[in-house]
C-alpha cells in the first residue's frame, strides 16, 4: 500500500494560477504536487538577522519532496482564498516559531521535478525581512535542522544541487540582490 505522502494536509486547497499569478480555482496539495504538477501560488521567505547572515533550514526527512535538503528560511503555499503575504507570515509562526515584517521582492515562476515522487511547479513570491536568532522556535516536524550563513559563504556553496533546494538556488541572486536594501 502506497503511503499518503502528505497526510493531514493531502487536501489542502492550494491555488492554481496562469503563468502571470492570476486564480484559475484550487486543486489539492496532493494533486499539484503530483509528477504531472499543477501550476499553483507559492511563496518563499528569505529572512536575515542584523549581521546580515541569511537565516536557511534544513528540511526535514519526512517532507516527500526534496527531504533533508537545505533552503530559504521558510516556503509553502497560500491555502483557499488566504493573501499570499498573510500566508508567509502564517508559515513563518508555524515553521519557526517567529513573528516578521517581509516585504515582496520579486515573482517567477519554476517547475522542478523530484525524481518519481512529485514536481514542484510554481510562481512563487519572494519575500525578505529580519529576524532575529533568539526568537526562533522551529518546529521539529519541519524544521530538521537550521543555521545562519553569510551571502559570501553561501555563494560557494549554493552550486551544489545535491544540498539545496532548486527554488532556493533559482531565487538567490535576486535576493542577495535584495538583501543589501533592506532596512
Amino acid at each position: 500500500m502506497k503511503r499518503d505522502l502528505w497526510g493531514s494536509r493531502a487536501d489542502e486547497p492550494l491555488v492554481l494560477v496562469d503563468g502571470d499569478d492570476r486564480p484559475m480555482g484550487t486543486d489539492t496539495r496532493a494533486r499539484c504536487h503530483a509528477v504531472d504538477g499543477l501550476r499553483h501560488r507559492a511563496f518563499s521567505v528569505y529572512l536575515f538577522d542584523r549581521e546580515g547572515r541569511l537565516l536557511i533550514h534544513q528540511r526535514h526527512g519526512d517532507k516527500p519532496l526534496w527531504p533533508g535538503f537545505w533552503s530559504n528560511s521558510c516556503c509553502s503555499h497560500p491555502v483557499g482564498d488566504e493573501d499570499v503575504a498573510d500566508a508567509a507570515r502564517r508559515r513563518v509562526g508555524e515553521e519557526l516559531g517567529a513573528s516578521v515584517q517581509i516585504q515582496p521582492i520579486h515573482v517567477y515562476e519554476y517547475r522542478a521535478t523530484y525524481g518519481d515522487v512529485g514536481t514542484e511547479h510554481e510562481v512563487v513570491t519572494v519575500f525578505i525581512g529580519r529576524v532575529e536568532p533568539g526568537d526562533l522556535r522551529p518546529d521539529p516536524e519541519e524544521v530538521a535542522d537550521f543555521r545562519f550563513v553569510h551571502p559570501d559563504e553561501l555563494d560557494g556553496e549554493i552550486g551544489d544541487g545535491e544540498r539545496f533546494t532548486p527554488w532556493f538556488q533559482l531565487a538567490w541572486p535576486v535576493v542577495r540582490g535584495a538583501a543589501a536594501d533592506l532596512s
